[in-house]
């Protein structure tokens, strides 16, 4: 099943600084949910994605690859293919993206389009499903890449409080009638939220999700028992 998406988000930081966020790819992997990356080399990188849908568990290992990298015009184009692990199904996809400022000064506009191709078992919850699905993982990428570069502009900022030192050019302070001032702790930076090894989409989107696919993920939790319960007898009546 072919699908074309759209999304966007908005990031806290400049074009320039966000294109060096966003080729990042090892230290934003985690704010996608479920996805993890085993190894860059160059523009390749090699990773998977974990998805769980009630009694459903997949799971995609592939490779994605930088087609294009426009600094200037800060637009990004990767191809990806993957392959259940445990299963036939198959996922392709081709990603633009575009980054423009915001609204508001310092923030970037992210425009992304998806040309996805999917089979197996998540192309029966049809082409209604995956839009919704997608907007919903791209604001939880958003969230979580807000608080990383929030985070990281936290443990950047300098100390308030503190005082030039002799050896970067400024006098000697005497301390003889003087007051001592005291450097200001810097407080740690939040930590980012833990994320789970698996996208839960029944948790992501939630009540409209469930009644959809309900139906489809019991089917094949049943299928799956028959499964297993004919294979044990199948054993014992060979034994």
């Amino acid at each position: 099943m072919a699908i074309e998406l759209d999304n966007s988000f908005t990031v806290p930081v400049p074009p320039e600084q966000a294109w060096d966020v966003l080729l990042d790819v090892e230290r934003i992997a985690p704010c996608m949910p479920g996805a993890s990356v085993t190894s860059v080399e160059g523009d390749e990188i090699t990773g998977q994605v974990k998805v769980k849908l009630g009694p459903l568990s997949l799971s995609y290992k592939g490779t994605a690859k930088f087609t294009e990298k426009d600094e200037a015009n800060h637009t990004i184009a990767i191809e990806a293919s993957g392959k259940e692990t445990r299963g036939a199904g198959t996922a392709s996809a081709t990603v633009h993206a575009a980054l423009k400022p915001g609204d508001s000064q310092g923030q970037t506009l992210v425009s992304i389009h998806t040309s996805l191709n999917v089979t197996g078992r998540p192309a029966q919850f049809g082409r209604s499903l995956l839009p919704e699905v997608s907007g919903k993982l791209i604001d939880q990428f958003a969230t979580n890449l807000e608080a990383l570069i929030g985070q990281d502009g936290a443990s950047a900022a300098p100390s308030e409080g503190t005082e030039p030192s002799a050896d970067a050019g400024a006098a000697p302070v005497s301390n003889t009638g003087a007051s001592t001032v005291t450097p200001t702790p810097t407080q740690p930076s939040a930590p980012l939220p833990k994320q789970e090894d698996s996208l839960n989409l029944i948790k992501l989107v939630g009540g409209p999700l469930l009644k959809r696919v309900l139906p489809i993920a019991a089917g094949a939790a049943l299928l799956a028992i028959l499964g297993r319960r004919l294979r044990t007898l199948f054993r014992r009546s060979k034994g």
